[in-house]
């Protein structure tokens, strides 16, 4: 697996290298830029085929994001830094994961597992695609009927913002802030919803992409998820489901 380490401080570039020999010896390290200019230079240049970049945020000169405006990156990317203000802009590009500094071994595992489920060799790719061709295709509806009292309401589900159960009782939230109970069970709606839009991040709520405000990192490489309207409950995406999510907020 050839990859590039891209960071300011030699000591933490080198550590991140020590830990990636450990999880995994055939890791070889093309090249170590420290900073935009020279990361750019070498992008462009390099004949060599990159599977993996580790990206540090701030760097010396800038930061890092500056360097997608300047050469074309299609393969995945890990981000590592210090501050995670940056989570949302990270997940928006390459990222498969958002790593924290000081960077944990266990962490950075899981963060190499998820690039080698995720990016596999093309047989592989060609396996995955035969059997989700066998999949049925989910009936999206555009529509959910919603009954209070003796009233009937059918609602847009483009209005939607999320769903949630509550002591049992399932509610859709919509972007006006308006909450309203519904007969569809979480199961039942991950059937209808269009995946591309809607997200079921746990075991009690699903969310439309459009309705994250802020994402934070969180304990076991989980995403702690700010939501518009805002909601009572934390919202964390399970540790399960993270790989998954990360990949959906990349529109995959």
């Amino acid at each position: 697996m050839n990859i590039v380490i891209i960071e300011d401080e030699a000591i933490a570039a080198e550590r991140l290298y020590a830990m990636l020999k450990k999880i995994d010896e055939n890791v070889n390290l093309l090249a170590q830029p420290d900073s935009v200019k020279s990361s750019v230079e070498f992008l462009k240049n390099t004949k060599e085929k990159i599977d993996l970049i580790f990206l540090d945020i701030q760097l010396s000169d800038g930061l890092s994001f500056e360097i997608f405006d300047k050469v074309t990156i299609t393969g995945p990317v890990i981000f590592t830094t210090a501050f995670d203000q940056y989570a949302i802009k990270a997940f928006k590009l390459t990222s498969i994961d958002y790593l924290l500094k000081p960077i944990k071994k266990e962490e950075l595992s899981q963060a190499i597992e998820k690039y080698k489920l995720h990016f596999s060799t093309p047989s592989e790719i060609n396996s995955k695609v035969q059997l989700a061709q066998k999949v049925i295709t989910k009936v999206q509806q555009k529509r959910i009927v919603v009954r209070y009292g003796h009233t009937i309401k059918a609602i847009e589900i483009a209005d939607a913002a999320y769903f949630y159960t509550r002591q049992k009782v399932t509610f859709m939230t919509l972007k006006n802030g308006e909450v309203l109970p519904i007969d569809e069970n979480l199961d039942e709606l991950e059937k209808i919803l269009d995946s591309k839009d809607f997200y079921r991040i746990n075991r009690q709520c699903i969310i439309c992409f459009n309705s994250i405000e802020n994402m934070y990192t969180y304990t076991k490489s989980r995403v702690k998820i700010v939501l518009k309207p805002a909601i009572e409950e934390e919202i964390v995406v399970s540790t399960e489901r993270s790989s998954d999510f990360k990949v959906w907020l990349l529109g995959k």
